[in-house]
């Protein structure tokens, strides 16, 4: 997940949850989406547990899928994951580096940079993994506002720095086309847990067509 291609790939955003058909879901969409990285957020409202964390771990890893834990060092170290995302926060380069002294060099650190340029080169100079940009919808007036200042970003690093970039949770089959037109190494894309399962399948045949959309073109 660190190296740079000429081909862009998906990750997986899934909430934390052990149960056994909850995991056969995210297992049906990595495999549909062909995402290369699960990143694991904490259920609503609570943090993930280890015991929670292990079922989707172990099969993601059965996959050679990356697995990331979102801010949660402990966790991500007792359930062997392999490495953290880490949400944007005005501390954001002190959380690096706690996390990369945690977890060490080998494991994956990568953090979102908010709107701040700054921030995501300072990430970039400390080590991070990847940088990633996600839609900052309390600084925007409007969502739509928020994903224009997001692809800005994501542009910007694209042509400037050869450390990955994430277009993080994009939210739809064009945003993930927009993204990759930016020069997005990866899009992160969120499965939904209230969604009904049934439109899985239609949701990710979509966003494979817009990842494998500009290889047509070419």
């Amino acid at each position: 997940m660190t190296d740079t291609t000429a081909d862009p790939a998906l990750c997986l955003i899934a909430e934390a949850h052990p149960d056994a058909a909850w995991v056969a879901r995210v297992a049906a969409a990595l495999d549909a989406t062909r995402a290369v990285t699960l990143i694991l957020a904490p259920p609503a409202g609570r943090a993930a547990e280890p015991s929670a964390l292990g079922p989707l771990v172990a099969m993601a890893g059965a996959r050679k899928v990356a697995v990331l834990v979102a801010d949660d060092v402990a966790a991500a170290k007792a359930s062997r994951a392999d490495g953290v995302h880490l949400s944007w926060r005005p501390e954001i380069e002190d959380a690096y580096a706690a996390a990369r002294a945690a977890l060490g060099s080998s494991a994956i650190v990568g953090a979102e940079a908010g709107s701040s340029r700054h921030d995501a080169m300072t990430l970039g100079e400390a080590g991070a993994d990847y940088v990633a940009f996600a839609p900052m919808l309390d600084q925007a007036a409007s969502a739509d506002a928020a994903r224009e200042a997001q692809s800005h970003l994501v542009a910007w690093w694209a042509e400037v720095f050869v450390i990955p970039v994430i277009a993080f949770d994009a939210g739809s089959a064009d945003a993930v086309a927009g993204f990759i037109d930016d020069g997005a190494d990866f899009v992160a894309v969120r499965l939904d847990r209230s969604a009904p399962e049934s439109g899985d399948a239609a949701w990710a045949a979509s966003l494979v067509a817009a990842l494998d959309a500009p290889a047509d073109a070419a």
